[in-house]
């Protein structure tokens, strides 16, 4: 095995432990063994420590979450739009799951960084803050000038409530999908992801109560 291909597996066992445990219930020493290195020190030779590990770690698929959403948004906006809420909404879900796909690995990004969200909010947002959520920032910008029927401080409300609410059907999701071979009775079935958009439009477009 190449060193890059050493240095991916490090990463790639690590994730799946984080996405399990979360980063303050898996130590050095166990992904080492789970990457079956011999070497102890394996992953201090590739990524020095933990937190850069897990930096990375952040950084390789919020990248390409990322690019999927500017492409997304880049080719809406030069048509014109988005004209309707659902149009923003689809772009916030489709680039974000099935990311195994892009790179033949499996998928446990979500739910790792659903864990570190709850662990460690702030270590998250340092590294998203630096560009790596630019077209989810965009789409907040077209959902507050598309969502106009409820007062601006409620909106920011629900737009936190999305984002918590997204980020943990997502991570479910991708755990249920990954205990079966074949396809989900629930999430596999025809028009749920549909229905996730609709209910991510109420969310932010229900009536506020008087």
């Amino acid at each position: 095995m190449s060193g890059n291909d050493t240095r991916e597996h490090i990463k790639l066992s690590a994730r799946r432990l984080f996405a399990q445990r979360g980063i303050d219930g898996v130590t050095v020493r166990e992904i080492v063994a789970a990457s079956e290195q011999k070497n102890a020190g394996s992953l201090h030779y590739y990524f020095r420590t933990k937190d850069a590990l897990v930096r990375e770690l952040i950084v390789d698929t919020a990248q390409l979450i990322d690019d999927r959403r500017n492409a997304a948004l880049d080719q809406i906006e030069a048509e014109g739009g988005p004209r309707h809420l659902r149009q923003v909404l689809e772009v916030l879900v489709f680039p974000s799951i099935n990311l195994g796909e892009a790179n033949g690995e499996e998928d446990t990004y979500l739910r790792f960084i659903s864990l570190l969200a709850l662990q460690n909010r702030g270590l998250l947002n340092e590294v998203l803050e630096g560009g790596l959520n630019t077209g989810y920032q965009r789409c907040l910008v077209h959902i507050r000038q598309l969502v106009t029927v409820v007062p601006a401080a409620v909106l920011e409300q629900r737009l936190v409530f999305m984002s918590i609410s997204l980020r943990a059907i997502l991570a479910a999701r991708e755990a249920s999908l990954e205990r079966t071979e074949t396809t989900h009775a629930f999430w596999s079935a025809e028009g749920t992801l549909g229905n996730l958009l609709t209910a991510l439009e109420g969310l932010l477009c229900a009536a506020s109560p008087p």
